[in-house]
């Protein structure tokens, strides 16, 4: 009984604990039945395993824990579904109604404001995220007119980052700011009010009450992160970390739950949606080195690897316009609005110039080459020195044609949003010279419409992603990546060698990035932006991809902890699994009508279960021995 009062049971929930305990809640002969049951299914599991064990011996590691860890995956979608999606029994369904108000979308919570002023008021808001903005307005609040009957309105506030309230009285005098971060679903209420009622024009008092406690949104993404992470401890290099950040890919782009880390950053800064797509082309440059090197080595026409490489490029380009072209959700392709740049695009150029380069510049045999030299500690590099030079003529085109180009009613070098933006001074000058070069080249309908700056900064401009100068930087990412791939051929089975040269470009890059951003998100010489891929944002997703094939490496490779399942098999099939999940996005099982769309957990149940799919396919093709290369 002292430890029910100390959890603060209702009698209600007493009464059941204690009929749980003396067996009343089953019926005569259940009890006695149930663990006759228990004990002849462990009987059995255990002669099952007997038999097995005699039979034919264990199953494979690699295969067993597939089979374990997607059963897990698929058992965790439906918890997530059931406990973070619906609505439950009991309490909980009685809640929901209050929590979640009609008009509440995701992210939103309600905020109530008591104006005990005998003026009206203007409630304006500024979220922490958007950097150096004007306020928005919110709504006006009518002014009191008998005291002790304070007026009031309702908004919708968003809850994905703390914001600053602003109070402004019908004149545009301010009166009062408050900073609060605000819960999901939670109801607020903003008490404006005299601070002495005998001085009309005294000081303001502004105070936030919680009048109603928020969800906790994260609980779904909790049970999915433990699921997949007993899963990672239970799993060829380059697919594997290939196929590790496709996963992730299909999961962002299928949603994420909805939640606002998972989702591209609205312009400086990096979320987990902003880690995937350079990691991706990072390991492909990794893999242009292995595979050239190879065929070289196999005494391959270099003129024959050439029309090879022209050909992927192609395929590439034209997969990502007439296949995975985001109009079609508009009907049938137009012409006039045909978007030109895109993923597939990016990455097929980034691959014709990377590896027309490694073509052009490869050995055969580079790990034998200049072994006696004073500098052969850092032949990795100084034999391959003509594409060290190419590559910074590019990247010093990419700085001349960033900060020296002019652009038309904005500043020069300008790397802001617009918008609402550097508070609102250059509304139509989102990208600077990026986005002026598409607008330019392609023009406004031929590219993306909807970039993620859009909401926050409420730009006016459209604004591609996979901007044509962003393409300069998406090849020295790829270099990058090609340069790991050439430590692993130059110091093939030199474990020592190979993780100290990962350590170090990793320590260098992050050198790097740590001079151009100064260390912070807004304010440094060139911030980490992944709608730009700024210099500062291919050196410090280089060095985490560093770190990251170190640490697979090591796991992997050199302590044999990890086999590389199920994260290499969608490696082995990466385009067809990025075309596939594109196409057949909105087609169920991926998809379906939902009992509560404003659920994280009912999204997060089916984005994990749509990836999980893709998962499981890749998985059945490589037992097939079905492998689809461009």
């Amino acid at each position: 009984r002292s430890r029910e009062e100390e959890l603060g049971l209702t009698p209600w929930m007493k009464r059941r604990v204690r009929q749980r305990r003396e067996g009343e809640l089953d019926p005569p002969g259940r009890s006695s039945a149930r663990r006759q049951l228990q004990q002849e299914s462990r009987a059995a599991s255990a002669s099952a395993s007997t038999s097995a064990a005699g039979a034919g011996g264990p199953m494979e590691p690699g295969d067993l824990s597939v089979r374990l860890g997607l059963g897990a995956v698929l058992l965790s979608a439906l918890a997530v579904l059931l406990v973070g999606g619906l609505t439950l029994p009991g309490a909980m369904s009685q809640e929901l109604p209050e929590r979640r108000p009609p008009k509440l979308e995701m992210d939103q919570a309600i905020l109530k404001v008591y104006n005990e002023l005998h003026e009206g008021l203007v409630v304006s808001w500024l979220s922490d995220h958007c950097y150096q903005c004007l306020y928005q307005e919110l709504g006006n609040v009518p002014a009191e007119k008998h005291i002790g009957h304070p007026k009031n309105s309702t908004f919708a506030i968003d809850t994905k980052y703390p914001v600053t309230l602003q109070v402004n009285s019908s004149v545009d005098k301010e009166v009062c700011r408050v900073h609060e971060t605000f819960g999901e679903f939670g109801h607020y209420s903003l008490w404006v009010t005299k601070a002495n009622l005998s001085n009309a024009s005294g000081p303001v008092n502004c105070k936030i009450i919680i009048d109603q406690e928020s969800i906790s949104n994260k609980l779904p993404i909790l049970y999915a992160f433990l699921a997949y992470g007993g899963l990672a401890v239970l799993m060829c290099l380059a697919q594997l970390i290939m196929g590790l950040a496709l996963v992730i890919m299909i999961f962002v782009n299928y949603g994420g739950g909805r939640y606002w880390f998972f989702k591209h950053e609205s312009w400086n800064g990096l979320t987990v949606a902003d880690l995937v797509f350079p990691w991706f082309v990072f390991i492909m440059g990794t893999s242009i080195a292995l595979s050239l090197n190879s065929a070289l080595q196999a005494n391959h026409s270099r003129w024959r690897l050439l029309g090879k490489i022209a050909w992927r490029t192609a395929a590439l380009i034209l997969l990502g316009i007439f296949v995975i072209n985001p109009n079609y959700c508009k009907g049938p392709i137009s012409w006039d609005t045909l978007r030109i740049p895109g993923v597939l695009q990016r990455l097929g150029l980034t691959y014709g110039v990377v590896a027309v380069m490694e073509l052009l510049c490869g050995k055969c045999w580079p790990e034998i080459l200049f072994l006696d030299s004073w500098w052969s500690p850092v032949r990795d590099v100084l034999i391959y020195w003509p594409q060290w030079i190419m590559i910074l003529v590019l990247e010093c085109a990419w700085l001349c044609l960033t900060f020296l180009l002019p652009v038309p009613n904005c500043p020069r070098g300008y790397l802001g949003p617009g918008g609402i933006g550097d508070f609102g001074q250059f509304v139509n000058c989102t990208g600077g010279a990026a986005g002026y070069i598409d607008r330019w080249l392609f023009g406004e309908k031929h590219i993306y419409q909807h970039p993620s700056c859009k909401i926050l900064y409420h730009t006016t401009v459209p604004f591609d992603p996979e901007n044509l100068l962003g393409l300069i930087s998406s090849i020295v990412m790829a270099f990058l990546g090609l340069q790991a791939g050439k430590i692993f051929i130059i110091y093939k089975g030199q474990n020592k060698q190979i993780v100290l040269r990962f350590f170090t470009w990793s320590t260098l890059l992050g050198i790097v990035s740590a001079i151009l951003t100064k260390c912070s998100k807004d304010h440094g010489f060139i911030p980490v932006n992944k709608n730009l891929w700024s210099i500062s944002y291919v050196t410090t997703l280089s060095c985490f991809a560093y770190i990251l094939l170190l640490l697979i490496y090591f796991l992997v490779d050199i302590k044999k902890h990890w086999t590389g399942a199920p994260f290499f098999y969608p490696g082995m099939n990466s385009i067809l699994l990025y075309v596939g999940h594109e196409v057949f996005e909105h087609y169920f099982p991926f998809k379906w009508k939902m009992l509560n769309d404003r659920s994280h957990g009912e999204h997060l149940a089916q984005n994990l279960l749509a990836t999980t799919i893709w998962v499981f396919i890749s998985y059945i093709l490589y037992k097939k021995k079905i492998f689809w290369k461009i």
